[in-house]
This record gives C-alpha cells, sequence and structure tokens, in this order.
C-alpha cells in the first residue's frame, strides 16, 4: 500500500473517534417509559467532502499506472496478390493440361491415277473438286478401263466422264450432276457344243447421257418446319442396234412433325420411251404413297398405302400397304423390325444392259409387279466396333423376268451354223413365290480395320418355268480394308455366287420359228476373289497393284460368257 492511501486511513480514524465522542456527550439519561419521547433533542450535523467508498469485493487491488506512453504505431503496406490458395489436402478440381499445337493434316481434294496390266489392260483415271467451301463446291471425273482376253473378240471397255456441283445452305442443300458413260464389248460367246460354228463377233455398245439433281432440306429440331426433298432424274440411253430409252423421273418427299407424329407422303412420276427395230412403246409409272409415323422411346411404327399407276402402252392401278414397325428391346444394341408392302418395279432397257449387256434385238419390256412383299428381322450394333443385321423375307411376284439364251441358226442348203450366243427376255404371268434369309455384318475395330460383309439365301417356286434362270440360291459378298502402317493399305473383295441354270432353246433351220423345246444346262458354282495394295511414297505421290480373280478360274455369269482370267493393274496415283 502506498504513502497516500496511509495518510487516508489515519485521518478517517480520527474523524470516526471525534464522531463517538459528540455522540456520547448528547445520550439522555433520563428514564422514560417504553415508546415515550425524551422531553429534548439536540441535532449534531456534521459536514465533509463525499467520498465514495467501495467494499472489499469489489476493490481492485492494482493501483492503476496512469504515465501516458504512447506505443509507436507504423504504417503498413499490404501487397495482395490474385491467386488462389493451393490447398494439397483433399480433392480439388483438376486443371486442363494445354495440348501441344498440333499441326493440320494437309487434305487434297483432286486426284490422278494411272496403270497398266496384263490382258492389254489401260486404266486412267482424274478427279477434280473445288475446296471446302460448303456454299459451293464443284469438280469434274473422267475414267477409261480397257482389258482384253483371249478369246477372239472377247474385249471390253468402259469411259465415264462428268461434272459435278453441292451448295450448302441455311435452309436446304442442291445437288447435281451431269455425265456421260459409254460401255462396248462384243459378242464373244462359245458354245462348246458346236465348235465349229461361225461366230459372231460383232460389237456391242451402249452410251448414257444423265443428268439428275436434287433438293434437300437441312436437319432442324424445329417442329413447326417441314422437311421435305425434290429429286429428279433424265437420261439418254441408246446402244448401236437403234435400240434406246429415253426417261426422266421426278419424286418429293414431305414429312411433318407433331411431337411423337410424322405425316408425310412420297410421290414420283416416272416416265420413259422404249424404241428398238420392231417396237416402240410408253412406259410410264406414278406412284403416290402417303403415311403417318408413331415415333418414341424405343418403337418406330409407319402405316400407310401405296397407290401405283402405269399408263401408256398399257395401263393398271394397284393398291399395296405400306406398314413398317421397329421395336428395340434392347436399346442401341438390338432392334427388331418388321414389315409388309408392294410395288410395281419399271422394267428399263437401261438396267438389263449394265446387268447382262449380250442382250438380244427387240427385247420385250413388260413391268414386275410385287404384290406382296413381308419380311422381318433383328438389327443392331454389337459396341462401338460391330453392326449387324439377319432377317427372313417373303415375296409374291407376277411377271418375274427371266434371261433365255438366244437359239442358234442353222442352215439348210449347207448345214451351216451360225452362232448366235444373245439373250431374250422372258416372263413368267403366274404368281411367283420367293423367299429366304439375308444377314449383313459391319465390322471395324479401328481406323486400321474393316471387314463387311453380305449373305442371301433364296428359294423359288416358279409357277410356270422349271427353274429361275440365271438366279443364284446363294449370294455371299464380302471386303475388307486393312492399315499396315501409314503408308500401306490393302484391300480385299470375295464374291461367291451359287449354281444356277440357264434354259437353251433347240437350234431351228433359216426361216423357221425357234422351237419350244429346250435344255436345261447348269451353271457351275464360281468365286472371285481380288486384292489391292497401295504405298504412299509421300503425302501426294503413291504406288498401287490391284489383283483381279487371284483364284483364275474361267467362271461364267451369263452362259458362253466366261470372264476373264488372273489380271493385274499396277500403276501411280497423284494427289493435288
Amino acid at each position: 500500500m502506498t504513502a497516500n492511501s496511509s495518510s487516508i486511513k489515519y485521518t478517517l480514524f480520527m474523524l470516526f473517534g471525534l464522531s463517538a465522542h459528540a455522540v456520547q456527550a448528547q445520550v439522555d439519561t433520563t428514564k422514560r417509559k417504553p415508546g415515550e419521547l425524551p422531553p429534548t433533542m439536540e441535532q449534531v450535523e456534521v459536514v465533509r467532502d463525499y467520498r465514495p467508498i467501495l467494499a472489499d469485493a469489489v476493490k481492485i487491488r492494482q493501483s492503476p499506472d496512469l504515465t501516458n506512453i504512447r506505443a509507436y504505431q507504423p504504417k503498413l503496406k499490404y501487397s495482395i496478390q490474385d491467386k488462389k490458395l493451393d490447398i494439397n489436402t483433399g480433392t480439388h478440381r483438376l486443371e486442363i493440361q494445354p495440348l501441344a499445337d498440333l499441326r493440320r493434316e494437309t487434305l487434297y481434294n483432286s486426284y490422278a491415277k494411272l496403270g497398266v496390266g496384263n490382258l492389254s489392260t489401260l486404266n486412267g483415271e482424274v478427279y477434280l473438286a473445288s475446296g471446302e467451301d460448303e456454299f459451293m463446291q464443284y469438280g469434274g471425273f473422267a475414267r477409261h478401263l480397257s482389258q482384253k482376253g483371249k478369246l477372239e473378240g472377247q474385249s471390253f471397255s468402259q469411259q465415264k466422264i462428268g461434272v459435278f456441283a453441292r451448295s450448302i445452305l441455311d435452309d436446304f442443300t442442291l445437288d447435281g450432276e451431269i455425265g456421260f458413260k459409254r460401255n462396248a464389248s462384243n459378242y464373244y460367246g462359245y458354245n462348246p457344243d458346236l465348235p465349229d460354228a461361225n461366230l459372231d463377233p460383232s460389237s456391242i455398245a451402249y452410251s448414257d447421257i444423265y443428268a439428275k439433281g436434287e433438293l434437300t432440306s437441312n436437319f432442324t429440331d424445329n417442329d413447326a418446319l417441314l422437311s421435305y426433298s425434290v429429286k429428279a432424274d433424265a437420261y439418254l440411253f441408246s446402244n448401236n442396234y437403234d435400240a434406246g430409252e429415253n426417261a426422266f423421273a421426278i419424286s418429293a418427299n414431305v414429312n411433318k412433325r407433331v411431337n411423337v407424329f410424322n405425316i408425310g407422303a412420297n410421290v414420283s412420276g416416272d416416265f420413259a420411251s422404249v424404241k428398238d427395230a420392231a417396237y416402240s412403246i410408253g412406259n410410264h409409272i406414278g406412284k403416290i404413297n402417303p403415311y403417318v409415323r408413331f415415333k418414341g422411346k424405343g418403337y418406330n411404327l409407319t402405316l400407310g398405302a401405296n397407290f401405283v399407276s402405269e399408263f401408256g402402252s398399257q395401263s393398271q392401278t394397284n393398291i399395296f400397304p405400306a406398314v413398317n414397325l421397329e421395336l428395340a428391346f434392347i436399346p442401341e444394341y438390338a432392334t427388331i423390325y418388321a414389315g409388309v408392302d408392294g410395288d410395281v418395279k419399271r422394267t428399263s432397257l437401261r438396267t438389263l444392259a449394265y446387268e447382262n449387256p449380250y442382250l438380244n434385238t427387240n427385247i420385250a419390256i413388260e413391268n414386275m409387279t410385287e404384290k406382296f412383299n413381308a419380311y422381318g428381322g433383328i438389327k443392331g450394333n454389337g459396341g462401338a466396333t460391330l453392326g449387324y443385321k439377319a432377317g427372313v423375307f417373303y415375296k409374291r411376284i407376277n411377271d418375274l423376268p427371266f434371261y433365255v439364251n438366244a437359239p442358234n441358226t442353222i442352215g439348210p442348203a449347207d448345214g451351216s451354223i451360225y452362232n448366235f450366243p444373245r439373250f431374250d427376255l422372258i416372263y413368267d404371268n403366274g404368281e411367283n413365290n420367293i423367299y429366304g434369309l439375308e444377314g449383313e455384318i459391319d465390322f471395324q475395330v479401328s481406323e486400321a480395320f474393316k471387314l463387311g460383309g453380305k449373305v442371301t439365301i433364296s428359294e423359288y417356286d416358279i409357277e410356270n418355268e422349271e427353274e429361275a434362270w440365271f438366279m443364284p440360291k446363294f449370294r455371299a459378298e464380302g471386303n475388307t480394308r486393312i492399315n499396315i502402317t501409314d503408308k500401306v493399305f490393302v484391300t480385299g473383295e470375295l464374291l461367291f455366287v451359287g449354281q444356277t441354270y440357264a434354259k437353251v432353246y433347240e437350234s431351228p433351220y433359216f426361216g423357221e420359228t425357234a422351237s419350244l423345246e429346250y435344255t436345261k444346262v447348269t451353271v457351275p458354282a464360281f468365286a472371285d476373289l481380288s486384292a489391292g495394295i497401295e504405298y504412299r511414297i509421300t503425302p501426294r505421290i503413291g504406288v498401287y497393284a490391284q489383283f483381279n480373280n487371284l483364284l483364275n478360274t474361267s467362271y461364267q455369269r451369263f452362259l458362253y460368257y466366261p470372264r476373264l482370267g488372273f489380271n493385274a493393274i499396277g500403276g501411280v496415283n497423284f494427289s493435288f
């Protein structure tokens, strides 16, 4: 305790002592009854300064330090960085790692190819195209291929030249192409049963001038808009025997989507005129196919009808159902499909000549009516690398066309034989039934390996003819492409066609009508295996080799016309 506090204590003690003495001097000694007031009372007032006194319980036992000393407060500066705190514990957002700049691969729009091979093979091809501008893409192409076999007159040549253009606009896309094709060969057919026959090695050449165009609406998610397409196709087709076909076809499709509904129609008109030495006919077909499609999660159902009208030299109208169902019972992996429809297919001289160029003159033209076509099966994907389809079909057809060998002609005087190995076209006017199995597979492990194939097994129930002439019951196709390295590519193709039968009429004499008697001749099954290899010396220059009919079989697709044996083509290609 300090000196100041001690002096205050003694002063207070003296004051309390004096007060007690003064009070004692005023004590009343007079005896009074209880409750009686004293007769006199003196008042004593003590006056002093007010001093607050705290109880011991609230006293601060420490004297304050009254020294006024202000501590130095330095001026602080803060440098705040724009950087997040990196916490290493726990999980945190992954940072995107930038990739090194990759050099864009140079793409070339045009190329030229030149090759030669055995059997007097000459192959040349050029393809020219503009850039990648979607507003306007255009170009042209030209090709020549010629070969010569070992038989007399066994030669082939093909030429093709054309120009094309495409424009992708905001709402629709335009495509167009104009070109010229020419296929030439000889009637080199040889009948081993008539080895002394005078062969008719006449040449046959087909010329085809064509033009086609298409306008298609671009895809949109807007239900308020229609999807549509319009396609036109025209050609002038002829051979060097005054036979020809001129045709113009136009078709259109319009479709409106409303929620799960699609309402639309397919409309087409096919107008053709065919002429030969003995006839000139008009062959026109109009079709209208309205439909309603219900499309939802896991299903797609189309209900419609196909109205077909034939007019021109023959007139007929048919109505066929058009029903199709797809049901995904394992989404993205397996879809069941089934359908029923019918149609009338125009018999075209142009199509016949591309399939079998050794036609006779004055070919009969009748349209094939597919009265009933039922099909069904399963299709889908086995992961990202495998696509497949397997199904069954049944068709009922009227006026089914068949190729038959035209009869030879024997002279009555000297007995000389003239071998005319050409083909006529006949029709079975009854109800012919075709049923069978079909399957497709598309297997792609990566860009380095691709494999595809298709198999068709058919059975024919023909009403009036003994066999379905030249129609195989088994047909298989396969193809593959393998990128061995970035510079070496290998391709392969396989075609297998089962046994077929040919109808060969007995030979008449000059001036006589061909006999109705015929001989059934078996055309053996065959396999055609081919392979190719290409090596890129530089991104622009490469060399290639193509090997056809590696099994070197002298097979026949059509009787008396054996195909070329083993042949090879090698050359160089250049991109620019």
